[in-house]
C-alpha cells in the first residue's frame, strides 16, 4: 500500500523535434498527447495515460510523479511532508494531462515530486484479454516501461530520511564513506520489490542523473546498444553490469544531453530485505562491476 510506483518523468529538452525522434523512433515510445511546447509519451506495456513528458526549453528534470494506492494516502503523505518541513501544494485534476488530484512536494534536494492516485486508463498495446507477449509493431528498442530515476543531492542523509519517514520507502543499497560512521553518499530506495524506484547520490541539488527503462534481459540490453549505434545516439557507458542493484545497463543521452538508461536484471526486494552497504573505496566496483575503471568519472565527485 502507499506509494506504488514511478508514474511519470517530466523533463526539458532543447529541441522538441530532435527529442521526438529519440523517444519515439529510437526508444519506440508512443506519443499520446501534444499541447504547446509539450509532448506526452507512453511505452507499450504501460496502461496509464503517459510516463514521459518532454517540454521544450532547456535541459533537465522538471518533476517526477509517483502513483499511490488510495486517495487517502495523499492526505497522509501531505501531512508528513509538511511536518518534515517541505513546501507542499495541492494539485487539481487537469493540472497534469490525464492525471487526477494530487500533492506536489518540493523535496529537501529541491526536486519536485508529485503524488497522485488517479490516472486516465489507456491500456497496453497488447490488452488484457488473451494478450500476446509483445506487440507486432514495435519500433526501435521498443521499451516496455519506465523503471526508476536517479538524482543528485547535497544532503543524501536528509533525503533518505524523508523517503523513509514520509513515504515509507526502504533503502535496498547504500554507499557510505566508511563503515565506522562515515557520511552517506548515496541510497537506492524501493517502494516495490525492485532494487530501486528512486535513487540519489551526492551532488548538486535539483539535478537529474538519469531515468531508466526496464528491458527483459541481457540480450535486449545488447540489442539496444546496437540500435543506439545505428541511430548515432551518444552512449555513455555499456553494455555492462552494475554492482549496486546487479542490474545490466547501458547509459546513453538524448539529443539534449539528458541521460537515459536501459536496465534489466537486479533482484527481488521484500519488506525484510537486509540493506546492502558499499564503502566509498569500493564504489567504482559498485557503479560498474564489469569494467570498473569506467567508473572513475562517476565516482570522483563522491570520493
Amino acid at each position: 500500500m502507499g506509494v506504488m510506483r514511478l508514474g511519470y518523468v517530466h523533463t526539458r529538452v532543447t529541441d522538441l523535434e530532435e527529442a521526438k525522434a529519440h523517444y519515439g523512433e529510437t526508444l519506440g515510445m508512443k506519443a499520446v498527447h501534444a499541447e504547446g511546447n509539450r509532448v506526452y509519451y507512453k511505452a507499450w506495456d504501460e496502461w496509464d495515460h503517459h510516463s514521459v513528458v518532454l517540454e521544450e526549453g532547456g535541459v533537465g528534470l522538471v518533476k517526477v510523479g509517483y502513483k499511490v494506492s488510495r486517495s487517502t494516502d495523499l492526505d497522509l503523505f501531505e501531512r508528513r511532508a509538511q511536518q518534515f518541513g517541505c513546501l507542499t501544494q495541492r494539485m487539481s485534476k487537469g493540472d497534469n494531462v490525464g492525471i487526477g488530484d494530487g500533492v506536489r512536494v518540493v523535496l529537501p534536494s529541491d526536486h519536485v515530486l508529485e503524488l497522485y492516485h488517479e490516472a486516465e486508463y489507456v491500456g497496453t498495446e497488447v490488452g488484457v484479454i488473451n494478450p500476446g507477449p509483445f506487440p507486432r509493431h514495435l519500433v526501435g528498442v521498443g521499451v516496455p516501461r519506465i523503471d526508476h530515476c536517479l538524482v543528485t543531492c547535497e544532503d543524501p542523509e536528509t533525503l533518505e530520511r524523508f523517503f523513509k519517514e514520509c513515504l515509507e520507502f526502504r533503502p535496498a543499497e547504500r554507499v557510505v564513506e566508511s563503515l565506522d560512521g562515515g557520511a552517506l553518499l548515496g541510497s537506492w530506495m524501493s517502494c516495490t520489490n525492485t532494487p530501486h524506484d528512486f535513487a540519489f547520490i551526492k551532488g548538486p541539488n535539483g539535478k537529474l542523473h538519469h531515468f531508466a527503462y526496464q528491458l527483459t534481459d541481457w540480450h535486449e540490453i545488447k540489442r539496444a546498444g546496437a540500435l543506439f549505434t545505428m541511430d548515432d545516439v551518444p552512449v555513455d557507458i555499456g553494455p555492462t553490469q552494475h554492482g549496486i542493484t546487479r542490474g545490466e545497463t547501458v547509459y546513453f543521452f538524448d539529443p539534449s544531453g539528458n541521460r537515459n538508461e536501459v536496465f534489466s536484471g537486479g533482484y527481488t526486494v521484500y519488506d525484510d530485505f537486509p540493506t546492502i552497504t558499499w564503502t566509498a573505496d569500493q564504489l567504482a566496483t559498485g557503479i560498474f562491476y564489469i569494467g570498473r575503471e569506467l567508473s572513475e568519472r562517476f565516482t570522483s565527485v563522491l570520493t
